[in-house]
Order: C-alpha cells, then structure tokens, then sequence
C-alpha cells in the first residue's frame, strides 16, 4: 500500500510502502475520498522526533468504509463519512474520567497518525468505528464533513473552553482556519462583540463573514492597543489564543478582564518556552483570570451535531477551502503548500 508520511522524523518526509490495514474488533478500514492537509501534519513531519519512521500522515478528511471488523454494526462497506481527527477507544475506562481526548494516556485519543497511519494511505483504519465515525447527511457538502473533523471542532472548542455567553465582548488571536472557526462558534454563541487579529487579507476578510465585528493587523500597531482602541478601553470577557508566539499569552491577559477567561488552542512547537508569564495585578495576581487549553473532542456524535449545524445553514466551513487539488497523488503538491505558508492560503483540499 502507497501512503505519504514520514520517512525519517524531523528531515524528511515522500512516498512509503506498508502493508495494507487489516480491520479488526470494532474497527473498519476506508479509503480516502476528500482530504484536508493540516499544519500539525507539517508540525508533526518537521517538529517531533519521537514519530515513527514510515509513518504515514493525515487526520482530516473524508473516507469510505471498504472493510468493517467484527463487532461494527451501524456501518456498511460503501458508506462515506467524516472522519474526527480524534477518534478514542470508546471502551477504555478512562473515558469515564469524562475526557476522552486523553482515553490511554495523555492525547491518547489521536490514533490518525500518532498511534498508528493516518489518511493520507490508499487506505486507513479507525478504531470504534460505530462510535467515530458520522455518516453525512444529505445537505451536507463534501467539503463541510471534511472539515468538521478537525477545523470546526478545534475552532468551537476554543469558544467551549473560553465559556463565551451571550452578550460576551470576545477577542480572536490568530484567524487561520482554526481562529476563523472560534469567531464563528462566538458568534452562533451569542457574543456581543467579536474582534480578530490577523494580517492577511483573506482571513481578515473571512472574519468578518463569519461574525467577527472588527480586524487589526499586528503589523499596524500592537494589537492589544489597536482592541482597546476599538472596545473604548473595555477589556474582554473572553480571548480565545489561535496563532501566534508563546509571547502572546502575556498580551492576552492584558487584555482580558478580571473572572475572564484565555483558552489557548494554538501549538507553539517542542522548542518554544511559553513562561514567563508576568504576574503584576492586571495580568494573574489576584486578578481571577483563567488560562485554559485543550485538545478537540471527536468521536460521531460531536461530528453529527457539527454537520447538524452545517445542515441548518448556520455554518458554512466551505468558505475555508481556498486551493483544490485533484488525485491521490496531489498529496505531496497539497502538503507542500501547507508547509509553504503562503499568504494566500487558508485550507486546502484533495478530491482523491
């Protein structure tokens, strides 16, 4: 079986030969229809050096079961579905301790491509398939159940740990795809304001489509004099962290007012220090402000209720897409330029 991945980890990444999966005790194996390279695929290929050599990458997508194992009752050979980048053992104890994120361990819910082969193979395998796996109901786009999976649940979760409520003031801190779907959960929350920082002119301008009420770019001016220019002083209940350097956590709770909440979803590498943080009185000391951070859930029916809201017409995650390609083979192409960064791309995706 052909797959792209990881040849030897942080040098090198191209093509690989493995053996094809085989689907075992609860589990079905697919094919891949629509894919959405990511930049923790990148960060993943470049940054860690305890990934296995051979391993092949991806986690966003959609698929179609060719294989279901013994045990998978609520899936047939043919359906296509969306597939979470988090997909747990349902059946682990641990997810009785209420985050099945970390079922098995710390992140021991990321199975596509940290446990074991990702998307980007002729073929892939996904355990507790009835439990991860979310047939696309009709309405739903190919791209919407393609994104929902990782973007989508990323971005709302960052709005979840934040504790956005309506009436909120809410400051979005990096607006990639992930930062664009936190203004978008803010807004279907019910936040009163909502302010982005990014410099591009694509995501500042997506921004505004999804909810946000005003952009600053950081090259203008600090961003956090720009926000308190634009909220008349006001501080915000909520900062949601998307992007940027460790340094950003500092700005964020300057920011944000006493009993606020900074929920940080953003990667900052395996070398970058996020300490120190500054403790005077209008940043930590004293002043009730939480700082809060976590993976996205998966599993079916976090992806049923997402693409619910994708049916309703209230969340358009297409909007993202900014470059298609076409094939299996233009995996390379497309993971290429997600590890380019060009300034003109927001999410990429395969029709395989």
């Amino acid at each position: 079986m052909k797959g792209f991945g990881i040849i030897k980890p942080t040098v090198s990444v191209g093509w690989v030969e493995k053996e094809a999966p085989k689907a075992g005790l609860f589990e079905a194996v697919l094919e891949p229809v629509a894919l959405c390279p990511c930049t923790s695929d990148v960060d993943t290929a470049q940054e860690n050096p305890n990934i296995a050599p051979n391993r092949i990458l991806g986690h966003e997508g959609v698929g179609r079961v060719v294989e279901i194992g013994e045990g998978v009752t609520e899936l047939q050979v043919g359906d296509v579905v969306a597939v979470p980048a988090v997909t747990p053992m349902w059946r682990n104890l641990d997810i009785q301790d209420g985050i099945h994120q970390h079922s098995g361990g710390p992140l021991g819910g990321r199975y596509l491509s940290s446990r074991w082969d990702g998307m980007f193979g002729e073929l892939f395998k996904v355990p507790d398939a009835d439990l991860n796996l979310a047939k696309i109901p009709e309405g739903v786009s190919l791209e919407a159940a393609a994104l929902v999976g990782d973007m989508v649940t990323t971005g709302f979760h960052g709005v979840e740990l934040a504790n956005v409520k309506y009436g909120d003031r809410v400051a979005v801190i990096g607006i990639g795809p992930v930062g664009l779907m936190s203004v978008a959960g803010a807004a279907l929350r019910g936040a009163a304001e909502i302010f982005a920082v990014g410099s591009r002119p694509v995501t500042r301008r997506l921004a505004k489509e999804f909810g946000a009420d005003d952009t600053v770019d950081y090259h203008d001016a600090p961003f956090t004099q720009q926000l308190m220019e634009l909220t008349g002083g006001k501080q915000f209940d909520c900062v949601i962290i998307a992007g940027g350097e460790p340094t950003v956590f500092n700005d964020a709770l300057s920011i944000c007012k006493y009993n606020g909440t900074v929920a940080n979803l953003a990667g900052h590498g395996r070398t970058q220090t996020l300490l120190p943080i500054y403790t005077n009185e209008s940043l930590t000391f004293c002043a009730h402000k939480t700082v809060t951070g976590g993976l996205c859930p998966g599993g079916r029916r976090r992806l049923e209720r997402l693409m619910g809201i994708c049916k309703s017409g209230r969340l358009q995650p297409e909007k993202l897409i900014t470059q298609e390609f076409h094939g299996f083979d233009a995996i390379e192409d497309a993971f290429d330029l997600m590890a380019s960064k060009s300034r003109e791309l927001v999410k990429p995706i395969i029709y395989v």
